[in-house]
């Protein structure tokens, strides 16, 4: 396949597949959970469904990086043969005890997988950014991520409480992704990437660009899969309170899974968006623009909670946006801020510490709502966007914003 559209178009759609299998666990949660009964799966265990995954992909990265795997190989074969892997751990959940620790240990390999998808396509897409569109195709593929993530919520929608099928429709997009990478030809500005140094991993706080740029990320991190994490469930409690159908039942799974798939839908156009105009005006406006709107979304989360349906699903949608689109300008500004022959250490460092950071975030959620509600849960949330748009103004003051998106900030 020749053409710049032509091969980011089959990369993007075989990220899209194949990031099903980042929340086919979340999703089919609740479904299990009602399998087993609550007294055997509690939300401790649902936590773990994502947290696992999250714990896997930075054990995964930092073995991936250590050992230069997408240098040393094909990079297309070790998206395939990671995608595979993954497939392979998501298919488990179908025969492994409902509720068990195999389950959660299936969930570690998968996000351990991803580690050789996610960060991968981004390096074949890299390989067909010029200087002007770099913030456009990065952003081109989260969005990827985001409506791959999506998809098993639809899968949800349609497949009511056979959380089985969700996994199952997972796995299926998985495996043709594998076949579809196959097909996408590396860029012209496909290179080895810079190689990971354990001992320079410091340098990313040395230099104040980068250590702005990462903690803007963090603040951003501390929201986003906490949000994804537990949307769907906030959304099915919500549509109860105002008088839907009861939480738990098929019809109250169904008309969620379908909101929190349309907040994830949202999210990947607003990540293209985003890049573009990361591009045009500055990628540090973008970011603190976007952080300000969920952070504001975070709050409003608590007060809208049991309003009609429409208006708590406006919220999320225009959360679902502002959530994730400024998540792959971060990473362009590492990338633009590091010293030569660092940028792979720096974004393998940035990637790692912000999965890491998720982990807290996630598991805290169950007791925060148990304690102060969906609303005093949320509100907690704001605090990471509130801090990245002050990490993201200090840096659009600094001299260094002169290096990000060809000198536009």
């Amino acid at each position: 396949m020749s053409g710049k559209p032509a091969n980011l178009a089959v990369l993007v759609l075989a990220q899209v597949l194949a990031l099903g299998l980042w929340f086919s666990g979340t999703a089919a949660g609740p479904g299990m959970a009602a399998e087993a009964g609550a007294e055997a799966v509690g939300p401790g265990f649902q936590a773990w469904l994502t947290g696992a995954v999250q714990a896997g992909f930075v054990v995964g990265t930092l073995v991936s990086a250590t050992l230069a795997l997408p240098d040393r190989f094909d990079p297309r074969g070790v998206f395939a043969g990671s995608v595979l892997l993954g497939a392979a751990a998501n298919a488990a959940l179908l025969v492994l005890p409902v509720g068990s620790e195999a389950a959660v240990a299936a969930r570690f390999v998968t996000g351990a997988a991803l580690a050789g998808v996610y960060p991968v396509g981004m390096k074949l897409a890299a390989g067909w950014a010029d200087r002007n569109d770099t913030g456009a195709i990065v952003g081109l593929l989260v969005g990827g991520l985001t409506l791959g993530s999506a998809l098993p919520h639809l899968a949800n929608a349609f497949g009511g409480a056979a959380w089985r099928a969700t996994v199952l429709a997972a796995t299926a997009a998985a495996v043709a992704a594998a076949a579809l990478i196959a097909l996408v030809r590396p860029g012209p500005l496909h290179a080895r990437a810079p190689p990971f140094h354990p001992a320079l991993a410091l340098g990313l706080w040395r230099n104040r660009g980068t250590r702005l740029a990462t903690l803007g990320y963090l603040g951003h991190m501390w929201e986003l899969y906490a949000m994804w994490a537990w949307i769907g469930l906030y959304l099915a409690a919500s549509f109860a309170a105002a008088g839907g159908a009861p939480a738990g039942s098929a019809a109250a799974a169904a008309t969620a899974s379908l909101a929190t798939f349309g907040v994830f839908a949202a999210g990947a156009a607003g990540c293209i968006v985003a890049g573009l105009l990361a591009d045009r005006l500055g990628r540090t406006r973008i970011t603190i623009a976007a952080m300000a709107t969920s952070g504001a979304c975070c709050l409003l989360a608590g007060p809208l909670f049991g309003a009609h349906p429409l208006l708590t699903t406006a919220l999320c949608l225009v959360w679902g946006v502002a959530v994730v689109a400024d998540s792959a300008q971060f990473s362009a500004s590492v990338a633009e801020l590091s010293e030569p022959g660092l940028t792979g250490t720096m974004l393998t460092v940035q990637t790692c510490l912000g999965f890491a950071l998720t982990l807290a975030t996630i598991h805290v959620m169950p007791p925060l709502v148990a304690a102060a509600g969906w609303g005093g849960a949320f509100a907690v949330l704001a605090i990471g966007p509130a801090l990245g748009c002050v990490a993201m103004a200090r840096l659009a003051r600094s001299p260094m914003a002169a290096r990000l998106a060809g000198g536009r900030g």
